[in-house]
């Protein structure tokens, strides 16, 4: 039996696709083995989020020539996409695949010959379809990940993505809920919605909404949680809440980027939102569903960034408290308007204030887990860990470990919340 092995960076978009590659793979009659053994085929799936995204991913192609001299190396992905021509001169890779042409990833490994070199990689701004990637099964996972959409059409003026992803591609409804309803018949009942801007989902389709698939998917027999993935505030408002309000299985966990808390750092990010539009979504989304975690993404060091922008940026952070951040500092991407500004921002300085508002951060967090001491919350298990500890996810995203002998993988318990320490709630079977 021939061997493929994969590896995957980057977002939950990725970690999508990847699965779906390896069930093609697997269908056709490979076994699938981890990257580190020898393999016959290598797939890398590549980030261009950052400059250290490129960096990464080139290193995981030598690691793969060194695995195996013989092997192919096929590389895909956002790097790939928009850099086709450096990632096909890494010596190894015999294989180019944009994010566009994957459904036909295996025939086109099986067909290079010796030490082919093959570039075939779309132009993905002139993309106007949603390329089907079905999964029926996922290796070591409870939760499910749905891609419901592809492309972004925003152009942050930052962002590299709309370049590599191309336009907004709506998932027809249909073929959602038949991934849906076919990966709960194989067990699976929580289901996450991702896609590269989820909230345009339905833009590019007629009769259908982000809001009114949440809500057919909520009707589904078999399905017990519902969760968003990252989603951007320009297309939220209340009217988006309310109509999402009734659905009795979203999980109350939203991920709403906020990338800075100034209004004039927003304006030259090309972000179509203030900081008073960002709140008023925020309260909405507290309003509508109890014990609601809020979670973002925020930037510092962005061009012309000033310290009194900065300090707008930490006083509104802690005026939402949030339940958690991923704290980032500005990257220079190529061929985005970002990278042309003069004013780019000493490394020391992004660092600092990178620093100083995961300290807000950590204390808003640990503050949100604070309030659910004592309280007894549902908690979908998935993995056991070190020390006898099993290790599962409450509906607003808190992790959670109980000590126990029983093996919890995949079932939902009530657990009594008795303690946090680093980020992290022990509590006892209820």
């Amino acid at each position: 039996m021939k061997k493929a092995a994969f590896y995957t960076l980057g977002c939950k978009v990725n970690q999508y696709e990847t699965e779906a590659m390896e069930e093609l793979f697997r269908n056709a009659g490979y076994e699938i083995v981890p990257f580190s053994e020898a393999s016959d085929v290598y797939v890398i799936n590549t980030c261009s989020v950052t400059s250290m995204g490129d960096s990464k991913s080139r290193r995981m192609i030598r690691r793969a020539r060194k695995n195996n001299h013989e092997a192919v190396i096929a590389v895909t992905g956002c790097y790939a996409q928009t850099a086709p021509e450096e990632v096909l001169a890494v010596e190894g890779v015999n294989l180019v695949i944009g994010n566009q042409g994957r459904k036909d990833i295996v025939a086109k490994v099986e067909a290079l010959n010796g030490y082919d070199k093959i570039n075939d990689v779309y132009d993905i701004m002139q993309t106007r379809e949603f390329e089907e990637l079905n999964i029926t099964h996922y290796e070591h996972r409870t939760r499910a990940f749905i891609k419901i959409q592809d492309g972004c059409s925003q152009f942050c003026s930052y962002c590299i993505i709309p370049y590599a992803r191309g336009p907004v591609r709506s998932r027809r409804e249909q073929d959602i809920i038949a991934e849906i309803q076919e990966l709960a018949k194989n067990g699976y009942t929580e289901f996450i919605l991702t896609g590269i801007h989820v909230a345009a989902y339905g833009h590019d389709l007629e009769c259908t909404s982000l809001a009114q698939l949440i809500n057919s998917i909520d009707k589904l027999e078999g399905v017990k949680r519902i969760r968003l993935s990252s989603i951007e505030p320009m297309t939220l408002n209340r009217k988006f809440i309310d109509d999402i309000s009734s659905a009795e299985k979203l999980c109350p966990h939203f991920h709403v980027a906020l990338q800075s808390g100034c209004d004039a750092t927003l304006k030259r990010m090309n972000r179509h939102y203030t900081t008073a539009q960002f709140k008023d979504i925020v309260d909405g989304l507290r309003e509508a569903f109890h014990d609601a975690a809020i979670t973002t993404d925020i930037m510092t060091g962005f061009p012309g960034e000033t310290d009194e922008e900065f300090t707008e940026t930490e006083n509104f952070v802690k005026e939402i408290g949030f339940a958690d951040a991923h704290v980032f500092q500005y990257s220079k991407r190529n061929g985005t308007p970002a990278a042309k500004r003069k004013e780019q921002i000493d490394p020391k300085v992004k660092e600092a204030r990178s620093k100083r508002i995961i300290e807000i951060t950590q204390k808003s967090r640990n503050d949100f887990l604070n309030i659910h001491l004592g309280q007894t919350s549902e908690v979908l298990f998935e993995q056991r860990v070190n020390d006898g500890y099993f290790e599962g996810k409450t509906a607003n995203y808190i992790t959670v470990q109980v000590k126990t002998n029983e093996e919890l993988h995949g079932q939902y318990r009530n657990v009594k919340l008795m303690d946090v320490k680093d980020n992290i709630m022990y509590g006892e079977l209820a």
